[in-house]
């Protein structure tokens, strides 16, 4: 094999991101058996198995999914290519991709991110949320410019990038007003036999309330565990239970969520980080998020680094 047949490349990609050779055919407008040739020919050109067959549905072999990796990155600089001419032929827009992790609370997100719409240069934003490692993986092949997250980068990843603190916030805690007048004692006490709403284990304050909670509430009631912050809240507003959030932005969630902060827990503070391919930020777009974390996470109970 001297050239790699890149008709063939694309048929296999889609058929491995569908699932089925009948969803590839129906999205690029082709009969199932003009696929299936295709992906027999492709697969005898190349020498290996892509796919085995379990029950009705197709599963990639190691080899398939190795080659699926590469063609995900051709297809995805592919993509980033036409994008960027169709951008400078329409306006000379620059294109400024956030990711932000769903464990950070989207008011925060939205009132970092802001900024990079109000540069001098026309900038175009593009958000994307999910779970920092589906960031991260995106990042690692230039999909994304920055990420949001409650965590600094972690050590076990390959991904090259670098963690910039933005700020923290003591954690506040949150329910509905009749919920509230439910409650009983002083804080903490009242949380004894309280419902409680509580961040998933994948959200990074998760292990650290909990040890909180197991020292001051002994009679624990937890009614739910949620990774998604505006999951939590939405639950919270119909007084399913009391919930944790950042103090910091109270007067945003209570007039959101039609909720009241019973108390703040000044050990407990959630932490907001950018996550870049920078070591240093020169980024304009990096820079202006630098900036209003200084400025609005600065407010209330937040610290930010310098």
């Amino acid at each position: 094999m001297s050239n790699l047949n890149y008709k063939h490349l694309r048929y296999f990609w889609m058929v491995a991101r569908s699932g089925s050779i009948a969803k590839a055919a129906q999205q690029l407008h082709l009969t199932p058996q003009s696929i299936s040739g295709q992906l027999t020919e492709f697969a005898d050109t190349l020498g290996v198995e892509l796919f085995r067959r379990v029950g009705r549905r197709l599963e990639l072999t190691d080899t398939g999914s190795r080659i699926l990796r590469h063609a995900e990155d051709i297809f995805s600089a592919g993509d980033a290519l036409l994008e960027v001419v169709r951008d400078q032929a329409a306006t000379q827009v620059s294109v400024f991709r956030v990711g932000v992790s769903d464990s950070v609370s989207k008011a925060v997100a939205c009132r970092l991110v802001a900024p990079a719409l109000t540069l001098d240069e026309p900038t175009r934003l593009v958000c994307r949320e999910g779970r920092l490692s589906a960031l991260l993986a995106d990042m690692a092949v230039h999909r994304l410019d920055l990420i949001i997250t409650d965590r600094a980068m972690p050590s076990h990843l390959s991904v090259r990038a670098y963690s910039h603190l933005l700020g923290e916030s003591e954690l506040g805690v949150f329910a509905t007003a009749a919920l509230a007048a439910t409650l009983s004692g002083p804080f903490p006490a009242c949380l004894n036999h309280a419902p409680l709403l509580l961040p998933g284990e994948d959200v990074a304050i998760h292990s650290r309330l909990m040890q909180w909670l197991h020292t001051h509430v002994p009679r624990l009631r937890v009614v739910g565990d949620f990774d998604d912050s505006a999951m939590i809240k939405a639950f919270g507003q119909t007084g399913a239970g009391l919930f944790f959030a950042p103090a910091a932005i109270a007067e945003t969630i209570c007039a959101q969520y039609g909720v009241v902060m019973l108390d703040t827990i000044p050990t407990l503070r959630e932490q907001v980080y950018a996550i870049t391919t920078e070591r240093r930020i020169s980024h304009p777009a990096t820079r202006a998020i630098r900036e209003a974390a200084r400025e609005a996470l600065s407010a209330g109970t937040i610290d930010v680094t310098t």
